[in-house]
């Protein structure tokens, strides 16, 4: 029976680790690997691998071992880990194999959580929807025609290309980091709060050996939510979109410690974004445009409900069993 109880954690770190990284990383990365979809896959697997380590290993030696960042800080780790601990991965695979961009943050943390600080989360979470969604708007009102219109793409052809290349590397690179700041506590909630050097290792590659597979496969279901959006094909406009997805995440990570839905922002802003799109260059195309958005509303609203019944769930068995 022990030995089970030490196995429980292992099993569900290894289930989280895979499932947020099969459902979150494509909102980092997904423009990454849209717009550059000619390259190896292991050279993009391979630069995102390097800015994870580094900032795995900073935050575990700056915060004793916390590699959180603080994040896991109000969500404690049961005494017992029962087998049903195990639902909220499996139901996040399940979830992001049938394409929906499903909150890790209120799926998996949830369970851990009190009341007090689901409602912290969701509170913060709508904020950030709705940040992104208004700044995403006033943003490309500005620069759509500039920008995103079909001749302004052709025209940035050969000659800005390389430019640009190394713009949209550096602003994933800034993304990047912030989305780990924020979601490392998604990931190592089932683990203990304070790693020591082999479980930092165990983790890591575990980790890493997951996202190969995910850069192999090239994103799989979740990434046709990226590629379903205006340009983001181009490397200009994904590098905008990268720019403006960390700008918000940063933001937000000065806010509080409070962990936040990265999702529900980066929803709000390919929202934002296609709906200034349209209204500027595509007007015929405006309801077509609103109907996308609260599809992907609605599956992102799917998750939440399942994570307060999940949350639900466990509570009673915890309680009767």
């Amino acid at each position: 029976m022990m030995q089970i109880e030490y196995l429980i954690p292992i099993v569900a770190f290894i289930l989280a680790a895979y499932s947020v990284i099969g459902n979150d990383v494509i909102q980092t990365l997904g423009t990454f690997l849209t717009s550059n979809s000619d390259k190896k896959w292991w050279i993009l697997w391979l630069y995102a691998s390097v800015i994870l380590a580094a900032l795995l290993i900073y935050g575990w030696y700056v915060h004793n071992g916390d590699v959180s960042y603080g994040r896991l800080e109000q969500i404690p780790l049961p005494e017992n880990m029962a087998l049903w601990y195990l639902i909220p991965p499996v139901v996040l695979i399940i979830l992001t194999r049938m394409g929906f961009p499903v909150s890790t943050t209120f799926l998996i943390l949830s369970v851990f959580s009190t009341q007090a600080v689901i409602e912290k989360m969701i509170i913060k979470s709508v904020l950030g929807y709705g940040v992104a969604f208004v700044f995403a708007v006033g943003l490309y009102l500005l620069i759509a025609n500039k920008l995103e219109s079909k001749e302004s793409l052709q025209r940035s052809g050969k000659s800005t290309n390389r430019k640009w290349l190394i713009a949209q590397w550096v602003s994933t690179g800034l993304l990047w980091g912030q989305w780990l700041i924020q979601d490392f506590a998604n990931i190592y909630v089932y683990l203990p709060r304070k790693l020591g050097v082999q479980e930092l290792i165990f983790s890591l590659f575990i980790i890493l050996g997951l996202m190969a597979y995910l850069f192999k496969t090239r994103g799989g279901k979740i990434q046709e939510i990226v590629n379903s959006k205006s340009n983001t094909r181009h490397i200009r406009s994904a590098t905008i979109i990268d720019l403006v997805y960390a700008l918000i995440l940063y933001l937000f990570a000065n806010f509080s410690n409070i962990p936040m839905s990265t999702t529900w922002v980066f929803i709000g802003i390919l929202a934002g974004r296609e709906m200034a799109i349209s209204y500027r260059l595509n007007k015929h195309e405006m309801k077509k445009s609103r109907n996308v958005i609260i599809k992907d509303l609605y599956k992102v609203n799917v998750g939440l409900v399942v994570s307060v019944l999940i949350a639900y769930l466990i509570g009673y068995l915890n309680s009767n069993y």
